[in-house]
């Protein structure tokens, strides 16, 4: 059945909640030049987070899809791989991850209206900044950390979470316009085209220190006890259904690393934890410590060390120039550095010096309209010379 609700504002909704409905909508999206689409997903309150909710809005009309109530989407799989059919979101990394790991949707013909932004120099790169500036409305965040997975949604939280979408084909059509202005739009849409292909997250399984800040740092034996204690937070957090940090946050899993208490009055006296932590966890915790300093030295896991690029002589010399040309470049263009090209993109740049602008094709993470407008003055700023058409001057005698 097909529900709608109006906001006082005059925006009004469709609320899909059966299978009949999602068909309908599949067949009101197919054909249309623009669809702004948005997630709602319940990452701060699930161990598995899942989509909630699933915006979408043409130039007329915005729905709302239920997939709590209608697990299976796919008819709505050929709108998103259909490129003919553009499809509108705001920050997309992590809605388009979040719908290719629960529907394995592709995502064919993206615009990003956080890169279009990105790209004409914007500061704060924010949906509520530039739906404020450009349409004077201020966007409501107050449902931003609520609960999307609780059922039945008031009505209230279900006009916060279309709004999201109302605005975003109005918005990309301006953005279009002022990145075309500039020259700028085919940048963006490789950027968008990149962005399409990102991939579900998957931990793939590996140790859990792989995903914590600063595990690199650490000593096998620190790295034994972060590994256990990541596995024991991670066991709990599955068993009640809540995502990590609500059974211990990063910053206190770090101090348990560094203090290593071997017992409840250790732990206790450590203040890390509260006394309801220590209660409900502490007695887990101080034998997976424990466990985890027994290991004998040959079973300690080791943080796999990175293959350093085998770069040629003179890359840092080479880098700090590129850095110094890029920096002034981006100046000229009002952007951020590191739209014009990332640090690490210089320096693979720097430590193999291209013989000519083609050679930079090869390179990972250099876009093609990196190539074309940057290519020449990038090969004439580092160029390395082949030694027999270098000219040397020969001394003058001494007198």
């Amino acid at each position: 059945m097909l529900i709608e609700a109006n906001e006082p504002g005059n925006i009004s909704f469709v609320l899909v909640e059966n299978e009949e409905g999602l068909a309908s909508l599949a067949e009101r999206l197919a054909g249309q030049q623009c669809v702004g689409v948005d997630v709602e997903a319940d990452s701060m309150y699930h161990y598995d987070e899942k989509v909630c909710l699933l915006q979408m809005s043409t130039r007329t009309d915005n729905f709302i899809v239920d997939p709590l109530k209608i697990p299976d989407l796919s008819p709505l799989e050929k709108i998103f791989s259909d490129p003919e059919v553009e499809k509108i979101f705001h920050g997309a990394d992590f809605d388009i991850r979040s719908l290719r790991r629960d529907f394995s949707f592709q995502i064919d013909g993206l615009f990003d209206t956080q890169i279009a932004a990105k790209f004409l120099g914007k500061g704060d790169l924010s949906l509520a900044r530039l739906v404020k500036d450009y349409f004077g409305v201020d966007l409501e965040k107050k449902y931003r950390k609520r609960d999307w997975s609780a059922r039945p949604l008031p009505a209230e939280m279900l006009i916060y979470g279309v709004l999201d979408s109302f605005y975003l084909p109005e918005l990309a059509r301006i953005l279009r316009n002022e990145l075309k202005k500039k020259g700028r739009l085919t940048w963006v849409l490789e950027e968008c085209e990149i962005l399409s292909k990102v991939a579900a997250v998957n931990n793939g399984g590996l140790p859990l220190f792989m995903k914590f800040k600063g595990a690199g740092r650490l000593s096998r034996r620190s790295l034994a006890v972060l590994e256990s204690i990541l596995q024991f937070r991670d066991s709990v957090a599955a068993r009640r259904d809540v995502p990590h940090f609500k059974v211990i946050g990063n910053e206190a899993v770090k101090s348990l690393v560094q203090a290593k208490p071997l017992s409840i009055e250790d732990l206790k006296a450590s203040g890390i934890l509260s006394p309801k932590q220590v209660h409900g966890l502490g007695n887990g915790l101080v034998r997976e410590i424990s466990s985890a300093l027994s290991l004998p030295d040959s079973e300690m896991p080791v943080y796999p060390s990175r293959s350093k690029p085998d770069y040629q002589q003179g890359t840092t010399g080479r880098y700090l120039k590129l850095k110094k040309w890029r920096d002034r470049r981006a100046a000229d263009m009002e952007l951020d550095p590191a739209v014009v090209c990332p640090n690490n993109v210089l320096k693979a740049v720097a430590g193999r010096p291209p013989a000519g602008p083609e050679a930079l094709e090869s390179i990972s993470g250099l876009r093609r309209w990196q190539v074309r407008l940057f290519g020449e003055e990038i090969c004439d700023l580092i160029r390395v010379r082949p030694a027999s058409s270098r000219v040397f001057r020969r001394k003058k005698p001494l007198s």
